[in-house]
């Protein structure tokens, strides 16, 4: 069978629908056809490049007919760069498949009785929404099917931007991201010039040879930015000569760091970093309150959306003022400290040390003292002697990594018996999987889809489960 056999073209796909992981569906010969960049109403010509026994995936060589719902897409980028690939649906119909994503994945995968789901919370801003972004060196530049069918002279060394999917060695290099608000674009685009100017060397993913390998910017309501660039290796030199120059060039930046990381990953919570100029961390402000983040910190990446998010999670809470509560996957405890003046007391939970460390921080800065903060792996730490050191939970909230809980975990939470559960979560699948063990205890009284990430298909998800009446 030659590679035309087994990857056609199929000719006048009409695409019907929209999928769970934000492809668009069509139907060729009974079989399932997944496609990006379309929408319901578009008829396409595609170009299939992976065929399975159910299904087929394939991309656009031609639009037949483009559907009258497209939006024209924002960026230059859109079709290469992996982000941001809903911008050809209007923002009405985003949020309209994302509340359909949280109650298919509910009731097809959790099976249980649920309450109507409330409209999914839109976010005000979807564009410029993002207070953290990281970018990556490589000596290996992606090429874009336009540049090649246009036949443009590119030089394929040297991108810095964001990964291409499927290619982990190479990078699209950004000229604009829409993504996070100055001077993030300004920062990445000078150090690039910079860098190139300089004969700078970037990572190779696959020798792992070369200097530069990544930066992080973070900004923040407070006017605070954080900039960390990420070395491969120690070149007092360069490495003295790049920084000083992004010192005297962005005066505005109030915390600029480095990391050596001479590992193979990209991972950096486990490197020392170095304080250039300006503080070791920078201030998010919240509901009248400060939290100050390191350059390791988790902090929700919509800072705005966050604390809508947090709110809703309060107010399901319903707290009276005199419960203790649980707050399970705490990170740097914001949840925890934005809770706790409508509480007894807060026990925070949370794998990260540094960022348990955070967590305190945080309390203390705001004047805090009810609560508490604990380090561990979630299963290990939350038993019966834990509880009975703690007191009993009359509400846990969870909001856990994409994976969801460890049965353990939700072993331990039922023998706890809280009256309530309030679960949060970015995987609403995981969820749904994870709040059917509670079901025998709890039914489910409100869900609460939001938008996190406006132009992705990604979903935050809130349900409340209070205990049954026995």
């Amino acid at each position: 069978m030659g590679r035309r056999d087994k990857y056609p073209i199929i000719e006048n796909l009409e695409i019907i629908d929209i999928a769970a992981e934000g492809k668009a569906i069509g139907k060729h010969n009974d079989m399932v056809v997944f496609v990006p960049m379309c929408v319901v109403g578009d008829v396409v010509n595609i170009q299939v490049c992976n065929k399975r026994r159910r299904f087929m995936e394939g991309y656009v060589i031609e639009y037949v007919k483009k559907s009258e719902n497209r939006s024209k897409p924002f960026c230059a980028h859109y079709g290469d760069c992996g982000g941001c690939k809903w911008q050809h649906l209007p923002y009405d119909m985003q949020l309209g498949y994302k509340q359909q994503q949280v109650i298919d994945q509910l009731t097809r995968i959790g099976k249980i009785e649920l309450p109507e789901i409330t409209p999914i919370l839109a976010s005000e801003k979807t564009q410029l929404y993002r207070n953290k972004l990281e970018f990556t060196f490589s000596n290996k530049r992606w090429v874009t099917r336009d540049q090649l069918a246009n036949n443009e002279e590119v030089d394929m060394n040297d991108g810095l931007g964001f990964h291409i999917s499927g290619a982990f060695d190479k990078i699209l290099n950004i000229d604009k991201c829409y993504l996070q608000d100055s001077p993030s674009n300004e920062i990445r685009n000078e150090i690039g010039k910079y860098t190139r100017e300089n004969e700078y060397t970037y990572y190779n993913q696959r020798s792992h040879e070369g200097l530069m390998r990544n930066i992080v910017v973070r900004t923040s309501s407070t006017g605070d930015i954080m900039l960390i660039v990420i070395f491969a290796y120690k070149d007092e030199e360069k490495i003295a000569s790049l920084m000083e120059h992004l010192k005297v060039t962005f005066k505005e930046v109030t915390s600029l760091m480095y990391i050596i990381n001479e590992k193979l990953n990209d991972s950096y919570s486990d490197q020392d970093v170095i304080c250039y100029n300006g503080n070791d961390h920078i201030f998010e402000q919240m509901d009248n309150l400060r939290f100050k983040i390191g350059p390791k910190s988790f902090y929700q990446t919509n800072s705005e959306q966050a604390y809508n998010l947090y709110k809703l999670t309060r107010d399901a809470a319903n707290l009276k003022g005199d419960e203790i509560v649980y707050d399970l996957y705490t990170g740097t405890g914001t949840i925890a400290n934005f809770i706790a003046h409508k509480c007894k007391k807060v026990v925070g939970v949370e794998y990260v040390p540094d960022a348990i460390e955070d967590a305190k921080i945080n309390s203390a800065i705001n004047g805090i003292t009810n609560t508490v903060f604990y380090a561990g792996d979630m299963k290990n730490v939350l038993n019966e002697q834990f509880i009975e050191e703690n007191g009993q939970p009359d509400v846990i909230i969870l909001d856990p990594p994409r994976a969801g809980i460890h049965e353990d975990v939700a072993e331990v939470i039922m023998s706890a018996s809280p009256e309530k559960i309030v679960y949060v979560s970015c995987n609403p699948a995981t969820q749904a999987r994870d709040i059917a063990i509670f079901d025998a205890m709890y039914s489910v009284t409100y869900v609460q889809p939001v938008d996190m990430f406006p132009h992705t298909h990604h979903v935050e998800n809130i349900i409340l489960l209070e205990k049954r009446k026995r």
